[in-house]
C-alpha cells in the first residue's frame, strides 16, 4: 500500500523510479566535478562562493549552479568533518532544492544531506532556514555543520528559545575562534536575534521561526524586526510540524482580569467528584459532562454553600462564566495526567508534546485549563490571557517562497502533503539495503503480564549483549518499566521530558554493548544511536571492536511497550535499529 501511496503522489503522480531518473544528469555532473574540486586549495574553495554569486548576479538561476555549488559543499565537508555526500545523499539534496520532500530513512544522514540545498539556497543572501524538532538539535548541526559553511564564506547561525519564562537563551553563530566559558559550546558565540537571521543559513525549532514572525508583525518600528523575508526553509521530521501539529496555534498574549482564586475554590469541589456517578467521560471526543440526577445537584449544592451560585440552578445564564470555570476544572482532574500530558517543575505546569514527548516551556492551554490543571497541582495560578497574535504552523509555513521537506515516514501522508502544501514525496533509496528484523507484534490480557513480558525479554537481550531501546508512550510509563528492571537488576538510563538535558550523553551510550535506554518518544526523531557507542573521545581501535561486537550480536534491539496512535511514529521509534545497513530488530508488545 505505501509503494502504491508513493507512485500515486511520489510527484505530479509519475512513479517515484521515475522522479529519481529525472535527476540522473545533474548527480553525474556533481560527480564529474568532484575531482576538479579536490584539487583546488582552500582560498580557491572559499572564492568559489563569490563566483557562483556573480553568477546569480549576471541572470543564471539556481538551477544552473546546482553542480558547482554541491560539488563545493562536498569537497568542503571531506576536508573539514570527514564526511563524503554518497550519490543518494545528492539525490536527496537536489530534491529539497526543488522544494519537495525527500523520504529517506533514519541513518542516512539528514542533517548532511540539507547542507547541500541550504548552500546553494544561502548564496543569493535573502536567507535559508532549517527548522528542526527541538533546541538541542538546532544548536548540535550548526555547530557539527558550521565548518562546512564557513571554509566556504558562508555564516550560519541558530536560535533556541525560552527553557522556562525567567531564562530567554541568547541565539548563537558559529566562530571557530570562539571559546565557551563553560566549554559545553565552544565555536558558538552568544549574537542577538537580529544577528541569527542576519547570517546567510539559521537553524532553529517551528516554534521559534513562528514566534519571531508573531512578535515582528507587533512591533511599533520595522528595526525592531528580527527575521528577513521568509525566502527558504528545509523543514525536518516535515511529518510531525507539517501534518500532526499542523492546526496548533502559536499565540502570543498578555494577562487579563484576576480570577485565581475561583479556580483554587472550584478545583476543591472539581476534586470530591467521582467518576461515572458525579461525571461522564467521552473517551472518542476526549469530553467530560456532569451527570443529571447526581452530580450537578452536588455540584450546585457546592456552590450555593460557597456563595458562588447566582441563578436557581447552576446553567441559569447568570452561572455562565461560572460554568466555563467549572468545565475547565473538571477537563483537567478528568481527562489530563500528571506526567503525561503535562510536568510540574520549578513550580510550573509545563506541557509535554503529545507527538514528541519533549518539554513545551511557555506554552500554555487555552480556555482557562491551564489555570485549572496549576489549582490542581497546587502551584501558583497564573493569571488568564488575552490573544494578541496568532498563526498556526500550517499557514506560518505556506509563507514562504519555496519550502522543502525530510523525514523517515512521509509516504503515507504523501495526499495531505500534496493537497495542503503543493509538496511532493520523493523517495530516496538507502545507501546500503535494510537488514533490520521487524518481529510480528506479542499481544497480552492485561498491562501488568505485558509489562513482566517486556522485562523478561530486556533482561534477555541485556544478558546477551544486545544493546536495547525501550521506547515508551508516556513519562510515567518510562519511570514504570525502569522500576521494574531495578527489580530485575538490569540498570537503565531513562530519557523523558524531565531529564532532556542529558539527552547527548544518554544518547551517545544507547548503543554501547548492554546498554539498556528507556525513552519516551524524544528518542523517535532525530536521533542517531551508533552501535557500539559514540567514536568521541574514544581509541579508535577500542571502539571498532565494541562496535564489531555489537554488530555480530545483532544490533540495537528496540522494544515498543505499546504502540502510538500514528504508525508513522511507530516507524519513528523502529528506525532508530538497522541504520546504514546496520543489523538489528524491532518488537512491539500491546495488551
Amino acid at each position: 500500500m505505501g509503494s502504491f501511496i508513493g507512485k500515486s503522489f511520489g510527484g505530479l503522480f509519475d512513479s517515484n523510479e521515475k522522479q529519481l531518473k529525472k535527476l540522473d544528469s545533474l548527480v553525474a555532473r556533481v560527480n564529474v566535478l568532484e575531482s576538479e574540486f579536490r584539487a583546488r586549495s582552500d582560498e580557491a574553495l572559499l572564492a568559489t562562493s563569490n563566483y557562483l554569486r556573480e553568477r546569480l548576479a549576471s541572470g543564471a538561476s539556481l538551477d544552473e549552479v546546482l553542480p558547482e555549488a554541491f560539488a563545493a559543499v562536498r569537497e568542503a565537508s571531506v576536508r573539514t568533518i570527514g564526511l563524503r555526500h554518497f550519490d543518494v545523499q545528492l539525490y536527496g539534496g537536489v530534491v529539497l532544492h526543488q522544494g519537495r520532500i525527500a523520504e529517506m530513512k533514519t541513518g542516512e544522514g539528514k542533517t548532511l544531506v540539507a547542507t547541500l540545498p541550504l548552500y546553494l539556497n544561502a548564496l543569493p543572501d535573502r536567507g535559508a532556514h532549517l527548522v528542526t524538532v527541538n533546541d538541542y538539535l538546532a544548536k548540535r548541526d550548526c555547530l557539527w555543520m558550521g565548518p562546512i559553511y564557513h571554509l566556504l564564506g558562508l555564516t550560519v547561525a541558530c536560535i533556541t528559545g525560552r527553557q522556562d519564562d525567567l531564562t530567554q537563551q541568547p541565539s548563537f553563530v558559529y566562530d571557530p575562534a570562539y571559546e565557551d566559558p563553560s566549554g559545553r559550546w565552544s565555536k558558538l558565540r552568544p549574537i542577538s536575534r537580529q544577528e541569527a537571521y542576519r547570517a546567510h543559513i539559521t537553524y532553529g525549532t517551528n516554534n521559534e521561526f513562528g514566534f519571531d514572525y508573531l512578535r515582528d508583525n507587533m512591533v511599533n518600528d520595522l528595526s525592531q524586526c528580527v527575521q528577513r523575508s521568509l525566502n527558504y526553509a528545509i523543514v525536518d521530521e516535515v511529518d510531525n510540524i507539517l501534518i500532526d501539529e499542523a492546526r496548533t496555534p502559536l499565540i502570543i498574549s498578555a494577562p487579563s482580569e484576576e480570577a485565581a482564586n475561583l479556580y483554587v475554590l472550584l478545583d476543591r469541589i472539581v476534586a470530591t467528584l467521582v467518576r461515572d456517578r458525579d461525571f461522564s467521560i467521552d473517551e472518542r471526543t476526549r469530553s467530560v459532562h456532569l451527570t443529571d440526577d447526581v452530580g450537578t445537584p452536588r455540584v450546585e449544592e457546592m456552590l450555593r454553600s460557597q456563595g458562588l451560585l447566582k441563578g436557581p440552578n447552576l446553567f441559569d445564564p447568570s452561572n455562565y462564566v461560572l460554568t466555563f470555570y467549572l468545565q475547565s476544572a473538571l477537563r483537567a482532574h478528568a481527562l489530563f495526567r500528571r506526567d503525561k500530558d503535562y510536568v510540574v517543575k520549578n513550580s510550573q505546569v509545563i506541557i509535554v508534546d503529545e507527538h514528541t514527548g519533549r518539554l513545551m516551556p511557555g506554552r500554555r492551554y487555552s480556555e482557562g485549563l491551564h489555570q485549572a490543571l496549576e489549582a490542581k497541582e497546587r502551584v501558583p495560578v497564573q493569571r488568564e490571557s488575552v490573544t494578541h497574535a496568532t498563526v498556526t504552523f500550517q499557514n506560518f509555513f505556506r509563507m514562504y517562497d519555496k519550502l522543502g521537506g525530510m523525514t523517515g515516514t512521509a509516504v503515507t501522508e504523501a495526499e495531505e502533503f500534496n493537497r495542503i502544501y503543493k509538496l511532493d514525496v520523493v523517495e530516496v533509496p538507502t545507501h546500503r539495503p535494510m537488514i533490520r528484523e521487524d518481529l510480528a507484534d506479542r499481544v497480552f490480557r492485561d498491562e501488568p503480564s505485558k509489562f513482566k513480558a517486556v522485562a523478561k525479554e530486556v533482561k534477555a537481550l541485556h544478558e546477551a549483549g544486545r544493546p536495547v531501546l525501550v521506547g515508551t508512550t508516556s513519562i510515567e510509563t518510562s519511570e514504570t518499566i525502569s522500576d521494574l528492571f531495578v527489580r530485575q537488576g538490569i540498570r537503565a538510563q531513562i530519557l523523558n521530558a524531565k531529564n532532556h538535558e542529558r539527552e547527548a550523553a544518554i544518547v551517545a551510550e544507547a548503543g554501547r554493548r548492554g546498554a539498556v535506554t528507556v525513552a519516551t518518544n524524544m528518542a523517535g526523531r532525530g536521533v542517531d544511536i551508533i552501535l557500539g557507542g559514540t567514536t568521541e573521545d574514544r581509541n579508535p581501535d577500542e571502539w571498532q571492536r565494541e562496535h564489531d561486537a555489537v554488530v555480530a550480536l545483532g544490533g540495537l534491539a528496540v522494544v515498543g511497550t505499546e504502540h502510538h496512535e500514528a504508525r508513522r511514529i511507530d516507524n519513528q521509534l523502529r528506525g532508530r535499529s538497522g541504520r546504514q545497513g546496520d543489523p538489528g530488530s524491532t518488537l512491539f508488545f500491546v495488551s
